[in-house]
């Protein structure tokens, strides 16, 4: 295994379970002790975890964010397919909003080649993949970049909403819970998402089923604004039927 695939892996376990220990890694990646203490250090020194004593514990409080590089690895089969299913919800002559975040980047990837189309977004991610695409016109939100995620927030980005009526926007989002509703890491991208939510006439949150049941920093809004959730088959079945329950649309691929 690949040093990188190393450090994913950890992530991923420290994301499960809170805390990993240094004989146990070693066991599960089939490594040395001393590979699995440098990977530690590698991941303490970019605050992605805390050494202990004979292991580590999670950093990740609710305001914590991972990389959008990290992110990226994580389900990337399911967020394709999530993208694709969202893409199949833009009809030709709408105006939609796209959010920003990795699953957002996989709906704009499945809506090249698509005509008619107006997207408005604060992702550069996203306005790159479709810049090219000569039937669909791209609006780039103003506002401050956030280096590393190449996502525009502030004032500027909740203004140019308030100046849309969009048909749909497709929302991604940092915690999905059924009592504390739609939550975000960071209060900036909080209140981006609440002027997108604002600005549409139909809200469709797209996320993987990894952040049900998660509660992040910040509130975004309530479950009553959400007409529809696309996300993947993992989902559990009791989240489904209360969503339901509430009039909300579940689409699970």
């Amino acid at each position: 295994m690949q040093a990188q695939q190393r450090l994913q892996a950890i992530l991923d376990l420290l994301n499960s379970q809170g805390s990993v220990t240094v004989d146990d890694l070693a066991s599960r990646l089939r490594v040395t002790a001393m590979t699995v203490r440098r990977d530690l250090d590698v991941l303490e020194r970019k605050r992605l975890l805390r050494r202990v004593r004979g292991g580590a514990i999670s950093a990740q409080g609710r305001s914590y964010e991972p990389p959008l590089i990290i992110r990226t690895r994580n389900h990337p089969e399911e967020k394709s397919r999530i993208g694709a299913a969202a893409a199949e919800l833009a009809k030709d002559g709408d105006s939609i909003a796209i959010d920003v975040g990795t699953t957002a980047v996989e709906v704009a990837r499945h809506l090249v080649h698509r005509h008619n189309l107006t997207v408005v977004t604060p992702s550069f991610h996203v306005a790159s993949i479709l810049a090219e695409q000569h039937a669909i016109r791209v609006i780039l939100t103003g506002g401050i970049l956030r280096p590393g995620e190449l996502s525009l927030v502030g004032h500027l980005v909740e203004r140019a909403f308030k100046d849309f009526f969009l048909d749909k926007v497709f929302l991604g989002i940092g915690g999905f819970h059924l009592d504390a509703g739609l939550t975000e890491f960071s209060q900036e991208d909080a209140l981006v998402k609440r002027a997108m939510i604002a600005s549409a006439k139909e809200v469709i949150v797209i996320t993987d089923a990894s952040k049900f049941g998660k509660v992040a920093f910040a509130a975004v809004a309530g479950l009553e604004v959400v007409k529809r959730v696309i996300t993947d088959s993992s989902d559990p079945r009791e989240v489904v039927s209360r969503l339901e329950a509430m009039g909300i649309d579940v689409l699970a691929v």
